[in-house]
């Protein structure tokens, strides 16, 4: 899914460009590395050689720059999430919907409300006009409107005058703390995935690296003696 210019920010986009390319290079790479191992051509496998070489770099120099960079990280972040918060719009059917399609399924799936709290959801425009007397649906904490899992869900009680994130049905806890949760509950499996990649790349290595020497060694008993 890619957001909107308004919502993007220079790390999150450089980020997502990052992505594009090396998953551009895997595909490049698959190909070359099948090409050279079956017709044997020793400058394709180097080539495939090269190609993990730089992925699996690119991929330590990433996870270097959001273990040093995380706090600008998250401070960007956070904008982005204010920004989509304050201009929730479920009516809204352009380039906009995926995101908030998205965001709805963070806070239903995590069971969390706003960025730092339901408080967050008092910017929405929206909601201010309607004096807080409906909340986000992916934020509440009943099931019946889990169901609907998008928009506005209005309050079974009215309240005189206006209400406020209190008097809603939602999670009290916000979504950077529940992910930052998710991660800490999650990071073996993080750890782990991670590794797996890396150790399946290394032998892919060593793989290329033992065929193209197999290619010389054959190569070199093929030429006539004198």
């Amino acid at each position: 899914l890619l957001a909107p210019t308004e919502m993007s920010s220079p790390s999150l986009k450089t980020g997502a460009y990052i992505l594009i390319g090396v998953g551009a290079l895997t595909m490049l790479m698959g190909f070359l590395g099948c090409l050279g191992a079956v017709n044997e051509i020793r400058c394709l496998l180097g080539l495939y050689f090269t190609c993990l070489m730089i992925i699996l770099l690119a991929q330590v120099a990433a996870a270097l720059v959001i273990y040093f960079q995380k706090e600008t990280l998250k401070d960007e972040l956070s904008n982005v999430v204010e920004d989509l918060i304050k201009n929730y719009d479920p009516l809204n059917e352009n380039e906009r919907r995926n995101i908030q399609d998205a965001w709805d399924y963070v806070q239903t799936q995590i069971a969390c409300c706003g960025w730092t709290g339901a408080d967050d959801w008092e910017n929405n425009e929206i909601l201010k006009n309607k004096s807080n007397t409906e909340y986000p649906c992916s934020c509440s904490n009943r099931s019946k409107d889990l169901v609907e899992g998008r928009g506005f869900c209005s309050l079974d009680e009215p309240v005189n005058g206006t209400a406020t994130y209190v008097d809603w049905p939602v999670h009290e806890q916000g979504c950077m703390d529940g992910v930052e949760e998710w991660l800490k509950d999650n990071l073996g499996v993080i750890l782990g995935v991670c590794t797996g990649v890396a150790v399946i790349e290394l032998l892919g290595m060593i793989l290329s690296i033992s065929l193209c020497k197999n290619i010389h060694s054959e190569d070199y008993t093929k030429v006539p003696k004198s």
